[in-house]
């Protein structure tokens, strides 16, 4: 399961377990992960899990998020990123086994898509823990209600996408997956989501958005037709249904 591991000045204060779709933290105390201290807001951050995939957005906060260095605003969390919030850390650790996975996976499937897989679900109950003035606490967080896994709709067509552009021109790649992420992380990435009555792309980082037959897209996801051409990340390429 992947995690974060909060730390101020190198000392480790706890370990965040990422075992919920999405995780809030910030000041206030009706967040997740609550810092009482002034350099975070009420409602500084927030920590989306998607299968396999995590991203964090920055929720306008008055210091702003930075990873590695870097402010952001939306951000794909890869292995071994580090967030930063005024003097502490967080830095984002995926299952040994996920990382060789991702890894193993070839040259195109590493510029292009990262693989979601299913994560693991487990809960933890964190401790608070008191360093100075500062208060950090975690709350419990429930576990999801289980659920057996539901396969594609059998009626929806399959979905393919084929690079026009690039190295990788004349590629083709079947979304069979609940969940496909494209795009280059650090540039610009987007999702794919399978749905029961069609196929969805949506911006998740980069400060350009997708572009769809020309127009570029907004936040909202955007339901994909038939022999539609992306462009993202500098890469064109096509939507299209298999017979």
């Amino acid at each position: 399961m992947a995690k974060l591991i909060l730390s101020m000045d190198s000392l480790v204060i706890q370990e965040i377990p990422l075992n919920k779709e999405r995780i809030t933290i910030g000041r206030k105390p009706h967040n997740d992960v609550q810092i009482d201290n002034l350099a975070v807001s009420g409602e500084h951050l927030v920590v989306v899990t998607v299968l396999n995939d995590t991203f964090i957005e920055d929720l306008n906060s008055t210091n702003g998020t930075f990873i590695n260095g870097q402010s952001i605003k939306k951000h794909f969390l890869q292995n071994g990123d580090v967030v930063e919030l005024g003097k502490y850390r967080l830095k984002y650790i995926k299952d040994a086994k996920e990382v060789s996975q991702q890894v193993a996976t070839t040259d195109f499937e590493k510029t292009m898509v990262l693989r979601p897989g299913m994560a693991q679900k487990t809960v933890e109950k964190a401790e608070s823990r008191s360093m100075g003035d500062t208060q950090v606490g975690i709350k419990a967080m429930a576990p999801p209600p289980r659920q057996a896994p539901q396969p594609a709709p059998a009626a929806l067509p399959l979905g393919t996408i084929q690079v026009l552009s690039g190295a990788n021109a004349g590629r083709e790649m079947d979304l069979i997956k609940t969940l496909t992420t494209m795009g280059k992380p650090g540039v610009q990435v987007a999702v794919i989501a399978r749905r029961p009555h069609g196929y969805f792309i949506t911006h998740v980082e980069g400060a350009n958005f997708p572009i769809v037959n020309g127009k570029t897209l907004d936040a909202q996801a955007h339901q994909l037709s038939d022999h539609d051409v992306i462009e993202l990340a500098g890469v064109k390429m096509e939507f299209f249904i298999k017979a």
